[in-house]
């Protein structure tokens, strides 16, 4: 079952793995984010939520348009820095003079 969401005033469906779109831009920024795995009609809800979610969407209900919820970050600063030097953060960290 296809699933739609809104996104910048456009609208797109997410349908067997694939997004479709009037906007050419919004279709590009969909279709690099798109699961091919998401076949079922709960892997579909889920990545049209995600999708939606990270461009600040909202996402078809039965009973309306709701936002869609943020999706939790990917990437957090404890994965680069030590949890007590957050400075120290940054793929050149190993250049700086330790003390």
């Amino acid at each position: 079952m296809p699933v739609s969401i809104r996104i910048y005033g456009q609208e797109a469906t997410f349908s067997q793995g694939h997004w479709a779109c009037d906007d050419d831009s919004l279709q590009a920024m969909l279709e690099a984010l798109a699961d091919p795995r998401a076949i079922s009609e709960e892997a579909e809800q889920e990545h049209a939520r995600y999708a939606a979610g990270r461009f600040g969407g909202l996402i078809a209900t039965p009973g309306g348009w709701e936002a869609a919820p943020h999706p939790d970050a990917e990437i957090h600063m404890t994965d680069f820095a030590p949890a007590r030097q957050p400075e120290r953060a940054g793929w050149l960290s190993f250049l700086r003079r330790r003390k």
